[in-house]
């Protein structure tokens, strides 16, 4: 009696060729001289076995016959063949294998890029070692952090976030960013408002000297901005009483204009009684103020 045990599964069995008289303990057809299969203690032909004792292939679902060769785990059983990855169909046949759902195996490979979080960009799995770049919980390829307007790669550079959209730092200004209303530049970080135009802090100087003037005080003489000591020094007229600037700071803040000349409120007298003709009936002789009954006087 020649015979091979098969030990893949919990329960083994052995092959061999009946050599004495012998009947299948299913069919009960003799075993004289024909190959059989020895399980429990008990004679059966290879036809029962399949039948009545053979594990069943978790892959395929068909019977592993008394001549495969069996794999099994977890009382699950494949014929060799059949064990493979459900992913890439690769052999596992002595590699390292993962059983899944639905008694599905895989190989490490397919399981560590499944369960890999995926790129926002580009959907496939980043596998360990791969640069990347995380943001509000997504994560991204290092080559697939793009900007949503020119699609240039930003990868660990500076960025703007918009909505769900990336932009990066030219894009977002040149997009978003508001217009100095002198040079037309975007104004990327602070500035300054004047009349609801938006202004670079290095644009909103004075015309004449150049200093800047944001948070001090300043005139505005139509497009042009002046700051006190050069308005008082090149635009303000000069007062005919005293011949001080008129800037319109401070005390005399109000000015009286005649025939092209100004003055500031509290210069604006009679000329021999020094009365304050602001606001008031005055007299005009030989180019001097007076009040109304002065000129009879002199």
């Amino acid at each position: 009696m020649a015979f091979h045990r098969h030990t893949g599964g919990p329960s083994s069995y052995t092959v061999g060729t009946m050599s004495d008289r012998f009947d299948c303990h299913y069919c009960r057809e003799s075993l004289h001289g024909k190959k059989y299969v020895q399980k429990e203690g008990r004679h059966c032909c290879v036809k029962c076995f399949e039948k009545f004792c053979a594990n069943t292939c978790t892959e395929c679902r068909k019977p592993i016959g008394a001549d495969s060769k069996e794999l099994h785990f977890k009382n699950r059983y494949w014929h060799d063949s059949c064990f493979h990855c459900t992913k890439c169909y690769a052999s596992l046949v002595n590699e390292p294998f993962m059983l899944r759902e639905n008694n599905k195996v895989w190989c490490s490979n397919c399981t560590a890029k499944d369960e890999a979080p995926r790129c926002k960009g580009c959907y496939k799995p980043i596998i360990a070692g791969d640069q990347n770049v995380e943001y509000k919980k997504s994560v991204w390829h290092k080559e697939c952090f793009t900007c949503y307007q020119c699609k240039a790669v930003i990868g660990t550079g500076s960025f703007f976030p918009k909505g769900d959209d990336i932009y990066c730092v030219s894009c977002h200004e040149h997009k978003f960013a508001k217009t100095c209303a002198k040079c037309k530049n975007p104004i990327t970080s602070g500035g300054i408002t004047y009349q609801e135009q938006p202004w670079h802090s290095e644009c909103f100087v004075c015309s004449s000297c150049k200093k800047p003037i944001g948070g001090r005080r300043f005139t505005a003489v139509e497009n042009d901005f002046y700051c006190v000591d050069c308005y008082k020094e090149c635009v303000a007229k000069k007062c005919a009483g005293c011949h001080s600037p008129i800037t319109g700071f401070g005390r005399g803040s109000s000015v009286v204009n005649y025939e092209d000349q100004s003055w500031h409120d509290y210069c604006f007298k009679c000329k021999k009684c020094s009365r304050p003709l602001a606001n008031r009936r005055f007299v005009c002789h030989n180019q001097q103020i007076y009040c109304p009954e002065c000129p009879h006087r002199l």
